[in-house]
């Protein structure tokens, strides 16, 4: 059964206040046992916070515009503790649930959100400028344009999303979870606007979807504030095209616990400070990845961007003194082709990435960028400098245990090198060099 808002008041002229129509169109649907509430082409429906309830579809037609309040205080804010406030350095993770959210759903089963209209995020209002390559806000975190936790069931199809001054979509304790061919536009310079957060879930598709973002494209996480949920696991990427100023897919950094059995596949990565990143520096551990036929072009953005342009990028290391950082297992790359401004970067304090595999792997070092080459970025890390000075090479690895090279093809660069990697295999590659 459909339930149209105007049908409860909804103006959809972009000025006029349509919050208490939209949730009204919600609620009912949700006393009705369930149905599709929708938003009908060809109108701007200016809104504040909204709940989405259980067994409820919200259909957005094509042409049709959800747009976000800019005041902060109409949205909604998670039961949490006190929100954090005045971060001022990088690599602070979020340790608690959003602090504010624009549409928002919690132990919801069936929610779907679909239709081929936009959800506009309204960002600019939450951001400034502070240097030509970077837009940040006075408060963090700044509003999340979707927070669903603890929705089984739940999908989200078609729709495109943009503007967002945080992050987009955030889902966190979901079993079940298909993110299906929506697109994210968000502007490249705005800081955290990650695309979509995988949080403590489970059983998640993301298929065939288009992400622009500043800060990651698809980001694997387990953070803090939802560790009532088991961990995030069986997880498939497949088919989606990215750009991203910080990693177009990554696993971690909040990470307090495991990660296993994850796919990407059959995807495309372009114009992205990195391309594909597992970042483990709190408790948690990362155990049976698969990337296979993955092609990956990087360039260096601005130095406040996370990332040296590096394709593939494992570390392994502790947060900071009081952090203790996890490992990675079993990993493993197939018919993977990268191009750009850097190589390969596995790095690892003693013991912490163990049996990785790369199958035909090629790395061509092209330059198209302004920005300073010959560095890796270990950020954040207690026992590390933030980059680390080197010239490029095709696999620089340290730290790693049980590495295996097979059908290496590279261009523009050297030989790999192993500087404190054990039992190191080859198979039709270039002698890999060692360094003390």
């Amino acid at each position: 059964m459909d339930f149209l808002v105007s049908a409860y008041g909804a103006v959809g002229d972009g000025t006029t206040d349509d919050t208490r129509a939209l949730q009204s169109a919600i609620d009912a649907c949700a006393g009705a046992g369930g149905g599709r509430v929708v938003l009908e082409s060809g109108h701007t429906y200016l809104s504040a916070s909204l709940r989405l309830r259980a067994n409820v579809e919200l259909h957005l037609e094509g042409g049709s515009l959800l747009k976000a309040s800019r005041q902060l205080d109409t949205y909604f804010r998670p039961d949490q503790p006190a929100a954090e406030e005045g971060v001022s350095h990088v690599g602070t993770p979020v340790v608690g649930k959003p602090s504010y959210v624009f549409l928002h759903a919690k132990d919801a089963p069936n929610v779907r959100v679909t239709g081929f209209g936009v959800i506009d995020g309204s960002g600019d209002a939450f951001v400034r400028r502070v240097s030509p390559y970077y837009v940040t806000g006075d408060f963090y975190p700044r509003p999340t344009l979707m927070y669903l936790e603890n929705c089984p069931h739940l999908t989200v199809r078609d729709v495109t999303m943009r503007n967002v001054p945080f992050w987009t979509l955030h889902i966190a304790g979901c079993e079940d979870a298909l993110i299906d061919r929506i697109r994210i536009l968000n502007d490249l310079d705005v800081a955290n606007s990650d695309g979509i957060d995988v949080d403590h879930s489970r059983n998640v598709r993301i298929l065939g979807c288009h992400i622009e973002c500043a800060d990651d494209c698809i980001c694997l996480k387990n953070t803090l504030g939802n560790r009532e949920y088991p961990h995030t696991r069986d997880v498939i990427v497949s088919d989606c095209t990215l750009v991203s100023t910080s990693a177009a897919i990554k696993l971690g950094t909040e990470g307090v616990d495991d990660f296993e059995n994850v796919v990407i596949s059959r995807c495309v990565i372009s114009r992205s400070n990195r391309g594909i990143s597992i970042q483990i520096r709190d408790g948690g551990c990362v155990r049976n990845v698969s990337v296979s036929d993955v092609i990956i072009e990087t360039r260096r953005f601005a130095e406040n961007w996370w990332g040296c342009a590096e394709p593939i990028a494992v570390t392994a290391l502790d947060r900071d003194a009081h952090t203790p950082g996890g490992t990675v297992s079993d990993v493993r790359f197939f018919n993977v082709t990268c191009r750009g401004e850097n190589g390969v970067l596995l790095y690892g304090e003693a013991g912490r990435i163990r049996n990785v595999l790369l199958d035909n792997v090629s790395v061509s070092l092209v330059e198209t960028s302004r920005w300073p080459k010959h560095c890796y970025d270990l950020r954040p890390g207690a026992t590390v400098e933030g980059l680390m000075h080197r010239v490029a090479v095709p696999v620089f690895a340290h730290g790693v245990t049980g590495l295996r090279l097979r059908s290496l093809s590279t261009q523009g660069m050297g030989s790999a090198c192993a500087n404190g990697a054990e039992d190191v295999a080859l198979e039709d590659c270039s002698q890999v060099s060692r360094e003390a």
